[in-house]
């Protein structure tokens, strides 16, 4: 896979990961398309970017918002023909306790991690399986896997969003279309700095981001990093229910 003069979409490219992708996609000499609803971020990163100019555009989007979205890809169109590349990372999270319980928060969740993949995915399809070819990358989480104590709404997302993109995976492979599905570990950004405990491995936006770049170029198919959690997620996975209840109930790190 070789990104240059390949339309690239990222979603949530105002902060954090979608950043750093944008900053490693400039240097692929490609032509960028950058997503956020913080479009004022947006417009100073672009001048921030090497190889920028006519080869990349920022659009207002709330991934969220199925309107919106039909919008942002209108715009594409006519700018670019399409998209050859998308890679949807938009997401967010809350700390959910029943303390500060609130179904806005999981409103919030699904809207951007789940349906922001989905409204997406429903403008490219057409276009993707006219041409029969091109990627979709989605990010997910390695907290897809259990539910974790105080991210209840987040893992449910994260795990709605990785069985989706299996399934999409499976399907779109007779079409010449590529799904990748993105499960990063803990990274620091904007959202995590949030959080109030420990988080193991915490790996640095431009590690991630070039990490998730190689894993497109060679072709993988689950991108999921770094090792460590991913090995101890798959241990979480394994474990009976009861003694994975008893032990996340008497962890530090809840």
């Amino acid at each position: 896979m070789n990104f240059e003069n390949k339309v690239v979409l990222i979603t949530g490219a105002s902060s954090g990961i979608g950043k750093a992708l944008a900053f490693g996609l400039a240097k692929e000499n490609c032509k960028l398309i950058l997503i956020a609803r913080r479009i004022e971020l947006l417009e100073k990163l672009i001048y921030q970017l090497p190889k920028t100019g006519n080869q990349s555009l920022v659009i207002k989007c709330d991934v969220s918002k199925k309107e919106e979205v039909i919008s942002a890809y209108s715009e594409i169109r006519n700018r670019f023909g399409g998209v050859d590349v998308a890679v949807l990372n938009s997401g967010t999270g809350h700390t959910v306790t029943v303390k500060n319980y609130n179904s806005r928060f999981a409103e919030e969740a699904f809207g951007a991690n789940v349906f922001g993949i989905v409204y997406w995915v429903e403008q490219l399809l057409p276009d993707l399986i006219k041409k029969k070819e091109g990627i979709i990358a989605g990010v997910s989480s390695l907290a897809d896997n259990r539910g974790f104590s105080g991210s209840g709404f987040y893992c449910a997302s994260k795990a709605a969003a990785s069985i989706y993109l299996e399934g999409l995976r499976i399907e779109l492979k007779s079409y010449g279309i590529k799904v990748i599905t993105v499960r990063p570990g803990f990274v620091n950004t904007p959202m995590t700095a949030n959080n109030k405990y420990r988080m193991p491995y915490l790996m640095e936006p431009g590690r991630a981001a070039d990490i998730i770049i190689d894993g497109i170029k060679n072709g993988k198919r689950v991108i999921q990093f770094p090792w460590q959690m991913v090995l101890l997620t798959r241990l979480a996975g394994i474990l009976p229910g009861s003694f994975y209840e008893w032990l996340a109930g008497n962890s530090k790190f809840k």
